[in-house]
């Protein structure tokens, strides 16, 4: 773990949030606690932070459209508070772009395990970008795949069009694609698209696949309503089809 990552925690009980802080404080992060959506945005407008812990039970702007807004303008880590009595707003929150969640009320211990492991996977996205142009660009061409509109830059974990402008992209979605591209013209069931993308609830993610797909259609397909680079094969699953993508 890199020292003093900044987390920001998003829970209208103080003693909840105030508990979580001084825990994640005490492992040396930065953090900054915020009542609900309105003090989230305004402590976002003073840099980025490397992780939100969001509390999706709140009586002012409830964390699901928290992070509709937060995933729309940033690609910044979201870990989920959810009440284990709501399944269907974990499945919502995944698919919205949140990467994990823990149930309420939370183990300490776990929750900061799932913080230093999508901590850990989203690393990548930051050191690649920090290497200078001129030594990475050789090595770049061979981390790019082309996905029907777009190309995925396996190294920097980005969706760009042909003019180099990047393309929001959650981390389950890129995990979607890089499996994709690992298996070009070979039919996956979701199953075994959740076994490789190391999908850590499959219940709730083989809810959320569907839609996923279909999120990442919307931004790689020439015409969404009619697939041609991630193909659905009827009884069969998905399959990625490299030749789709030629206008």
């Amino acid at each position: 773990m890199s020292q003093s990552q900044h987390i920001i925690i998003v829970d209208d009980e103080a003693p909840a949030r105030e508990m979580v802080g001084d825990y994640l404080k005490m492992h040396g992060f930065t953090v900054t606690l915020c009542d609900g959506g309105k003090s989230l945005r305004g402590a976002i407008e003073n840099g980025l932070p490397d992780l939100v812990v969001l509390d999706l039970n709140m009586p002012e702007e409830d964390g699901l459209s928290i992070i509709r807004d937060l995933k729309s303008r940033s690609n910044v880590p979201v870990i989920m508070l959810t009440a284990t009595a709501s399944p269907i707003d974990r499945v919502v929150g995944l698919e919205l772009g949140a990467d994990d969640y823990v149930a309420k009320p939370c183990e300490l211990r776990e929750l900061m395990a799932r913080i230093r492991s999508v901590l850990r996977r989203a690393a990548p996205a930051k050191a690649a970008a920090a290497p200078a142009e001129t030594a990475a660009t050789k090595v770049a061409k061979e981390q790019l795949v082309r996905f029907g509109t777009k190309w995925l830059d396996l190294e920097a974990q980005a969706l760009r069009d042909d003019e180099g402008n990047e393309h929001p992209l959650t981390a389950s979605e890129f995990s979607l694609l890089k499996v994709f591209a690992a298996n070009p013209k070979r039919v996956l069931s979701r199953e075994r698209l959740l076994e490789l993308a190391n999908a850590r609830d499959a219940e709730a993610f083989d809810r959320a696949v569907d839609l996923r797909i279909m999120r990442i259609r919307r931004k790689i397909e020439l015409d969404p309503t009619k697939p041609a680079v991630i193909r659905t094969i009827r009884g069969g699953g998905y399959l990625f089809s490299p030749v789709g993508d030629k206008a």
